[in-house]
């Protein structure tokens, strides 16, 4: 292609991968299982439910089920960062609201997510959950283990885990004092910040 076809075809994936993003959530909230595995590529990957499309669906037509009915997810901030043409990564912020049982439950998340274009289309290769907090709407989840659902133990959610700097700053008293490192690469903000940093372990829900 030339420059100025590769620079529209990026422009143009960029906005398909954020409606991706949109999409998801409001099949999510609509519990239209049939359109959100529709979202990822034929072949996903569902852990130790197998793979493909309709593994997915079983998979998340359980977990919507409990412990929540209704949901609301309103989607943040997107930085998008290309691989090749075809395949992409990206962090998603995502504000969510549940109404489990007698309480109204609030959550603060983002998404690590890898896209993939397969046939002209823009799919999720992969969503990694990362949660900040869940909680009843009106006990703020101040201190430790901030996901705290109903009926459940409360437990840490691995919001800052993907990005060692949370940990570096309150491990020291005031500013390193070392150089300011030169801005990241146009395709790599967020490589530079996870620094070789692996992805968390997490106990995915659907949401």
């Amino acid at each position: 292609m030339s420059d100025l076809e590769t620079r529209i075809d990026r422009l143009e994936s960029l906005d398909a991968i954020r409606q991706l993003a949109a999409k998801y959530a409001l099949t999510l909230d609509m519990r239209d299982i049939d359109m959100m595995v529709t979202l990822f590529p034929e072949d996903v990957k569902v852990g130790k439910a197998g793979s493909g499309r309709k593994a997915l669906r079983a998979y998340m037509d359980r977990t919507l089920r409990s412990p929540f009915t209704e949901t609301s997810h309103h989607i943040g901030g997107h930085i998008i960062e290309f691989d090749d043409p075809d395949h992409a990564h990206g962090i998603v912020y995502s504000k969510n609201e549940h109404e489990a049982g007698v309480e109204w439950v609030i959550m603060q998340m983002m998404y690590a997510d890898d896209y993939v274009r397969q046939d002209g289309r823009w799919h999720f290769a992969r969503r990694l959950p990362l949660y900040w907090y869940a909680t009843d709407l009106n006990k703020p989840p101040v201190g430790d283990r901030k996901m705290r659902w109903p009926d459940q133990d409360w437990t840490e959610g691995n919001f800052h885990k993907l990005f060692p700097s949370f940990a570096e700053y309150w491990k020291r008293d005031g500013d390193h004092d070392g150089p300011v490192p030169e801005p990241a690469p146009l395709e790599g903000f967020v490589n530079a910040m996870r620094r070789g940093q692996a992805a968390p372990k997490v106990k995915v829900r659907a949401d």
